[in-house]
């Protein structure tokens, strides 16, 4: 029997509502504290979880490199392209009204905090398992015994 499938079976039921919880506090982020930075941390802990109770190659394979270092990249050219966007409407940067000049109930004001948090949530996410993956991949090796 494997020694650890206690923590095996605990993490595979809490790995998917750790992900939940930080995309709820992603969307809940503009009525409540909370937001892209938050969710980012949140739901790559559910990656990093996934990585120290599966092992390092089992992560890379679910989640791989090339898919994170792409998402710091397309996070940051979401909240920048929104700014520009708004810009390119004759706006100021990140002036969100400009997304939607014709709403009186501030359409324009919710979906631009929803695409800036979005870029800041993909950005974040990406970064912290590309330093967790960096850290990881540093590691000496230590027989299983040794620990």
């Amino acid at each position: 029997m494997n020694p650890h499938l206690v923590l095996r079976v605990v993490s595979k039921l809490l790995i998917p509502i750790i992900v939940i919880f930080g995309f709820y506090v992603h969307f809940h982020g503009d009525y409540s504290p909370g937001g892209g930075f938050q969710a980012g941390v949140i739901i790559a802990s559910a990656v990093i979880l996934y990585a120290l109770i599966f092992g390092m190659d089992a992560a890379r394979e679910a989640v791989p490199a090339w898919f994170v270092r792409a998402g710091s990249a397309v996070g940051v050219l979401i909240y920048g392209g929104t700014g520009f966007l708004t810009w390119l409407l004759g706006g100021n940067f990140l002036s969100y009204d400009m997304l939607d000049p014709d709403s009186t109930h501030h359409a324009g004001q919710h979906l631009g905090i929803l695409l800036v948090e979005l870029g800041v949530l993909t950005t974040v996410f990406s970064v912290m398992v590309v330093i967790f993956y960096t850290f990881a991949s540093r590691a000496p090796d230590i027989p299983e015994g040794e620990w």
